[in-house]
């Protein structure tokens, strides 16, 4: 074994040690109580990792080796989030295939990941883009096809125009942009395939309830974009006799509307004979340009077209009112029409003001006047015949009921379109027919292969690439044999990613996604990590698995009891890492210049766990030097142990466990830097206590602890399947404290007593200082002790 601690020498040596002996491969024991341990899994990018991606999964390899050492059989799987958008937009910005693309850059990412020493079982890894794997996305797309949540649509749906593919919500930005390539979204009526995730909604959001190992914000984020509103459904007659309904939340203020506003897309609006068409159709046109964004910022000055001719009726008390079209109502949220109460709705109020339409009081809130603002509130009802008197709450059953109206729930959330118009993704397995319409593959034809194309781009028409591959398309009605087409719009990259959590635990399996008897002893995820999609990836795998156990291929409700959300690592200059700011600090680099091991230690002891927190080169200096001194302790190695280590030590076993489990490794990483630094001053340190030393390093760096342990130590068998120390109690209390003894408040002594000792004894052993003495010459006006802190003289 070197004297010099020099990484190159042992971390490639333990890798192809570990590899050889097979100490991390996942066994189906089902004897041992087992821990499964989850990364978001990565989309493979052809940059390849930078230094703040690997900081979740050194943490999930640091407490997958903790739980390892606790006798617990862990499941700690790698793969690889490979279809979908980024893919594709690497390989035709580089003039290369996806799939060569792809293979190039997992081998890359495997490459990196390989070189800080996780303890992944490579035989358990998966890529979505594999046809094994994708079969069952297929079979589960089938699942939901009979049970009618995938279905056909033909709304207007997010389109995006740099993309050229129609996108869900949950792939826009907060402004209404594509979150790939930042084009400006559009409304485009297209024929898509659309999962019923509404259908879902009330579960999703009451089951977050039984999550409380999920960080609150998180969990916040999702009622909100699930957005689930309780009112009322009420219908509103036109002079033309049609009619729409309207969704509000306020069936109390019905009888203050003064008009009503439709959605320039509302079906109505082409329908209606309109005596101002041209104007109405001219708004139409400019609405569409527009992002949803624009359309319903605050402060935003109201605009919109009176429909000429065409009136509706209040069905509260039978007054017409004048019919608008404005953009600031949307078309897929609610019903695409609202009751408009300008005395009781900001919105409202202000479109009143510029049209100047009348406003009218219904909830007491003093006078309204048109100089005034919009009384949101709750309050009596006034001006509203029979209600008079009734508060708000009282009143909003009563009043729908009075017009036939029903209480009803509404949400934010849509159903998810999961059609894209690209090519790289999963074949969506249904074929067209002219007699028999939407036809399911045939279970026994699955996987539905993606063809191999010479010419991937979008075509920008609405039809994926692989509409022009004529023998991959053209093909025969599994029901009635006539000649029919497959379905060419692929799947979205979310889709391998909602479920994958499953295959790891069978990866191999050719007869279903997850062997009953595997499922039961793997799943639920015990830690699931991950520093992104508080809402999509997240609420797509809850409402996945929803659906799976509602057909008896998973037993437990929720699939990550506990998730743990990672901080980003920026750049030395506070900015994200990104080639356009050319910050990027390559993990490669610091592996081969610090070592794997003070690298994992950095990118733990950096910061909390969930704090976004600013890369520093330079602090791999000082995790380099810690190992170096951990290092130098074997050389004075005795076979008794040091007893002035002892309560140190235990301090550490205690608060090192602690902090592993609720993911504190920044902190775990200070403690165990004091008692090195305790070790250091030392005279000797015991064989055993170094031992234990090392058994608590050894998740945060395993090289190095494995070289000491196996040649220092002279064990035979791995320390990463060592026993965890346990601690000792009465051990972490310190028997000797250090206290401070004052005279008119300066620090005069320092003391070491005995933990427990008495005010006499402390006042005694104070006054018995020389140094003390020196300033103490009489009795003292004041003697104030501070058990286990200071003894202060006022003289």
């Amino acid at each position: 074994m070197s004297e010099k601690y020099e990484p190159k020498d042992i971390e490639g040596k333990w890798q192809k040690i570990w590899d050889t002996e097979g100490i991390y491969k996942v066994s189906d024991d089902t004897s041992k109580e087992k821990h499964y341990v989850l990364d978001m899994f990565p989309y493979p990018s052809g940059e390849g990792l930078h230094v703040g991606h690997p900081r979740g999964y050194i943490a999930t390899d640091v407490y997958s080796r903790f739980k390892r050492m606790h006798g617990f059989n862990v499941l700690h799987p790698m793969g690889w989030d490979a279809f979908g958008l980024p893919a594709e937009n690497y390989a035709i910005k580089n003039k290369v295939h996806p799939r060569e693309a792809v293979n190039r850059n997992v081998a890359r990412f495997k490459e990196q990941l390989s070189l800080i020493g996780p303890d992944y079982d490579w035989d358990h890894e998966v890529n979505t883009t594999d046809p094994e794997f994708y079969k069952w996305t297929q079979w589960m797309f089938l699942k939901m096809f009979e049970k009618g949540l995938a279905y056909e649509s033909h709304e207007p749906i997010n389109w995006c125009p740099g993309c050229q593919t129609g996108l869900a919500n949950e792939d826009l930005e907060a402004d209404g942009t594509c979150e790939r390539c930042s084009s400006v979204v559009e409304k485009k009526p297209m024929r898509q395939w659309v999962l019923k995730i509404t259908d879902y909604a009330d579960r999703l959001l009451a089951d977050l309830d039984t999550l409380p190992k999920w960080p609150e914000g998180v969990k916040e984020a999702q009622r909100n974009w699930i957005g689930k509103s309780e009112g009322s459904e009420i219908t509103f007659k036109l002079s033309t006799e049609n009619e729409f309904n309207v969704f509000t939340t306020r069936a109390d203020t019905l009888f203050g509307a003064t008009y009503v506003v439709l959605a320039p897309e509302h079906e109505l609006v082409k329908k209606l004979s309109i005596e101002n068409r041209d104007e109405v159709n001219a708004y139409v046109a400019e609405v569409s340009q527009k992002s949803e964004i624009d359309r319903t910022a605050e402060g935003k000055e109201k605009t919109g077209v009176k429909l000429e001719g065409v009136t509706a009726i209040n069905p509260a008390n039978n007054e017409e009112l004048p019919v608008y079209i404005a953009d600031y109502v949307l078309a897929h949220y609610g019903t695409g029409a609202v009751m408009a109460v300008p005395a009781h709705d900001e919105r409202d109020f202000e479109f009143a003001k510029k049209f100047n339409l009348p406003i009218k009081l219904s909830v007491s809130a003093g006078e309204i006047t048109n100089d005034s603002i919009a009384f949101t509130g709750y309050g009596k009802l006034v001006n509203s015949g029979d209600f008079n008197g009734l508060t708000s709450q009282e009143a909003k059953q009563k009043i729908t009921e009075f017009v036939d109206g029903e209480m009803k729930s509404t949400y934010r959330l849509n159903d998810w379109v999961f059609s894209r118009q690209r090519y790289w993704g999963e074949p969506i397995p249904i074929i067209h027919c002219e007699e028999c319409g939407a036809v399911p593959v045939p279970y026994d034809q699955l996987p539905v292969i993606l063809p191999d194309v010479e010419s991937y781009e979008p075509t920008g028409t609405g039809e994926s690439p692989l509409a022009g591959i004529e023998e991959w398309v053209n093909v025969d009605c599994p029901t009635c044999g006539s000649r029919a087409k497959r379905e060419t719009n692929t799947m979205p990259q979310w889709a391998g990613s909602s479920w994958y959590y499953l295959r790891y635990a069978d990866p191999k399996n050719p007869d279903a996604a997850i062997d009953s008897k595997k499922e039961k002893h793997w799943l639920p995820v015990d830690v699931y990590v991950g520093g992104d999609h508080a809402t999509r990836h997240l609420i797509y795998a809850r409402f996945w698995h929803k659906f799976l156990h509602d057909i008896d291929v998973v037993s437990d409700l929720e699939p990550f009891p506990r998730l743990e959300f990672l901080g980003f690592i920026q750049a030395e200059d506070g900015r994200k890492m990104s080639k356009r700011w050319g910050n990027i600090v390559n993990p490669d680099e610091m592996v081969d210049r610090f070592g794997a091991d003070a690298f994992r230690l950095y990118e733990m002891f950096i910061g909390p766990f969930e704090n976004t927190v600013p890369w520093s080169t330079d602090g791999l200096v000082g995790t380099r030097r810690f190992i170096e001194k951990v290092w130098r302790q074997k050389d004075k190695l005795q076979d008794d142990n040091n007893d002035a280590l002892e309560t140190s030590l235990h301090k550490t076993i205690k608060k090192v466990s602690d902090d592993i489990e609720s993911f504190k490794f920044n902190t775990a990483v200070s403690q165990m830097m004091i008692l090195v630094n305790e070790m250091d001053k030392a005279d000797s340190v015991g064989k055993e206590q170094y031992a234990t030393f090392l058994q608590l390093l050894a998740p945060f760096m395993p090289h190095a602890t494995e070289e000491i342990w196996r040649n220092t130590l002279e064990n035979s068998t791995s320390v990463h399947i060592s026993e965890w120390p346990e601690f000792d109690e009465s051990k972490t209390v310190e028997n000797e404290i250090k206290m401070v003894v004052q005279v008119n408040g300066k620090v005069r002594a320092t003391l070491t007593v005995a933990a427990e000792i008495s005010e006499d004894d402390a006042v005694a052993l104070a006054r018995a200082d020389k140094n003390v003495q020196k300033h103490v010459t009489t009795e003292p006006k004041k003697i104030i002790f501070v058990p286990g802190k200071l003894v202060s003289f006022v003289v």
